[in-house]
C-alpha cells in the first residue's frame, strides 16, 4: 500500500512510499484512510531537520496526525464495526507511566516519555491503510462525512475551553464576552465553540482577506483587524491562537476583571520583544486574571469536539476545508495559498 513518508533527519525529504500493510500488533481495528489534514506541525517536521522522531530503528517515518476513515475489520467486542467513520488519537501515555498518563491524562504527561502518532516514534496516519486500538479510535456522526477530518485541531480547542470553564468555575461570575485571537482553523474552532456557549464572540486577525471574515460573521462573531487595545470590548475569556508574543502582552491590558486568558499558539520565531512586566504583573494581580497553557487532548476532548463538529452547520464545517491535494501533491499542500484555511490531503487516490 502507499504511504506519506518522511526523514525527519532531512529537510524537505517527502515522498509517497510502498510499505508494508500495518502490523496487528499497532491495532486491532483496520482502517482505510480518507483523509489527513496538514497543519503546522506537519509543516515543521517537514522543513525542519531534526523536528519529529521516527519510530525506533527506523529512518523514516509515515506522517499525518489529523485523520478520518472508515472501519474494514474490528473485533466484536471492540465498540466498532465495518463501516463506522472514524478518527484516531494522537497521543499515547509514556510506558512508565507517569500519574497523569496513568489515568489517561496523557495531555498532562510529566516526563515526557510520551508518543505521538505522525510525530513522535510512532508512524502517523497518512496511508491508504492503518490500525488503531480501539481505546485510541472516536466514532464519528457518519453525517459528518469527509469533515470529520476536522476532528484532531477541533480536540484542542475542546480542551482549551474545557480548562477555561474550570477556570471560571472559581467563582460566580460567569462570562459574556469572548476574545479569539487569530482567525486561523484553530481560532475558528475557538469562535465556534465559544459561540455555542453562548458568548457574545469577537475574533481578532491580522489579515481580512479570503474567506474567514465571512466564515466568522456566519458563526454570529464579530471579525476585527488591528491592535487589540483599540477594540472597544473588554472580554471575559480570550483564547489566544497566534502565539504572538507581544500580543500576549496586549491582552492582559484588555481584559475585564476576573478574566481567563488561555494560550493555544506556538511560534517557531525566537524574536524577542521587550515589555514592562511590572505593569502586567500589576494589572494581573489587581484584575484576579488567570494566564495559562493548554495542549493536545485527552480521549473525552475528542468526544467533546465530535460533539461540538455534530452540532455544527454542516456547510460551515465544509467550507473550512478550502484545498484537498493528493497523496502525491502533499509537499504542495504543506505551502497555504492566499485563500486557503485548512487544507487537507486525500488518501483514497
Amino acid at each position: 500500500m502507499k504511504a506519506i513518508t518522511v526523514w525527519p533527519a532531512e529537510s524537505g525529504h517527502v515522498e509517497v512510499s510502498e510499505v508494508e500493510e500495518p502490523p496487528i500488533e499497532t491495532g486491532s481495528i483496520l482502517v482505510e484512510g480518507h483523509l489527513i489534514g496538514i497543519c503546522g506541525t506537519d509543516v515543521d517536521i517537514v522543513e525542519t531537520a531534526g523536528f519529529g522522531t521516527p519510530p525506533p530503528g527506523r529512518d523514516r517515518m509515515i506522517i499525518g496526525h489529523e485523520s478520518l476513515g472508515s472501519v474494514l475489520e474490528a473485533p466484536e467486542d471492540s465498540g466498532f464495526r465495518a463501516g463506522d467513520l472514524v478518527a484516531g488519537i494522537v497521543r499515547r501515555p509514556d510506558p512508565v507511566p507517569c500519574l497523569p498518563c496513568s489515568h489517561g491524562e496523557w495531555d498532562f504527561c510529566r516526563n515526557g516519555r510520551y508518543t505521538e502518532r505522525g510525530i513522535k516514534e510512532r508512524d502517523g496516519y497518512g496511508s491508504q491503510r492503518w490500525r488503531i486500538e480501539p481505546e485510541f479510535a472516536i466514532k464519528l456522526d457518519p453525517a459528518l462525512g469527509d469533515r470529520g477530518v476536522l476532528l484532531e485541531p477541533a480536540s484542542v480547542l475542546a480542551k482549551a475551553w474545557e480548562q477555561t470553564d474550570r477556570m471560571i468555575g472559581r467563582s460566580s461570575w460567569r462570562p459574556e464576552v469572548a476574545l479569539v485571537t487569530g482567525a486561523g482553523p484553530i481560532g475558528l474552532f475557538a469562535a465556534l465553540m465559544g459561540v455555542q456557549r453562548g458568548l457574545d464572540v469577537h475574533v481578532l486577525d491580522l489579515d481580512d482577506s479570503g474567506p474567514k471574515t465571512q466564515l466568522v460573521a456566519d458563526l454570529g462573531a464579530t471579525f476585527h483587524t488591528g491592535d487589540a487595545r483599540d477594540l472597544g470590548v473588554a472580554p471575559d475569556v480570550v483564547i489566544e491562537c497566534t502565539g504572538y508574543g507581544p500580543l500576549v502582552a496586549e491582552l492582559a491590558e484588555v481584559v475585564a476583571p476576573d478574566a481567563v486568558i488561555c494560550l493555544t499558539g506556538i511560534t517557531p520565531s525566537r524574536t524577542t520583544t521587550p515589555v514592562e512586566m511590572s505593569a502586567i504583573n500589576r494589572d494581573m494581580v489587581v484584575g484576579n486574571t488567570v494566564l495559562f497553557g493548554s495542549v493536545n487532548a485527552a480521549r473525552r476532548n475528542f468526544e467533546q469536539a465530535a460533539d461540538a463538529l455534530a452540532k455544527a452547520d454542516g456547510d460551515w464545517l465544509a467550507r473550512m476545508i478550502t484545498r484537498r491535494v493528493s497523496m502525491t501533491e502533499y509537499a504542495d499542500g504543506l505551502h497555504k495559498q492566499k485563500d486557503d484555511v485548512k487544507v487537507v490531503v486525500d488518501l483514497r487516490g
